[in-house]
């Protein structure tokens, strides 16, 4: 993904997370970003925002363009992620920021699932639940 010197991503993910660290892959010849702000269970940050608002973590990047590089969290402040939110702010003078892959390790803490309000079983089928393709306009069916 490209975009001008700056970027913004928002992750939500299906369970809550503990996240042990942050691998960032940027772009060659000064694309990579350089920094890196964090802010977790905030939906809604916008660039204004971000900028004046506190992250939970900061990090000052090195250009990593194969994935070897992994920045530690604060892993107490990163316990019981339900979204994070990345700013990259900088870049190393490139005119645009390019992200090849943005990757986190941890583990999960929780399912969340939506609950079930129906549920019908069939044991046996009932025809008139059931279109057939004469009456979708599809051709000749036949149910007995």
């Amino acid at each position: 993904m490209v975009i001008l010197s700056y970027l913004f991503s928002f992750r939500d993910f299906t369970s809550d997370v503990k996240i042990k660290s942050i691998s960032v892959v940027g772009g060659a010849d000064g694309t990579s970003p350089s920094k890196l702000r964090v802010f977790i269970n905030r939906e809604g940050i916008d660039f204004s925002d971000a900028q004046s608002m506190q992250a939970v973590q900061e990090w000052d990047l090195v250009e990593n363009l194969n994935g070897a590089l992994e920045y530690q969290t604060r892993y107490s402040k990163f316990q019981s992620v339900g979204n994070i939110t990345l700013h990259f702010p900088d870049n190393f003078g490139g005119d645009t920021t390019q992200i090849h892959y943005i990757g986190f390790k941890g583990e999960a803490t929780q399912l969340k699932r939506d609950v079930v309000a129906t549920i019908v079983y069939e044991l046996m089928p009932n025809p008139s639940d059931h279109k057939t393709k004469a009456e979708s306009g599809g051709g000749l069916s036949h149910i007995e």
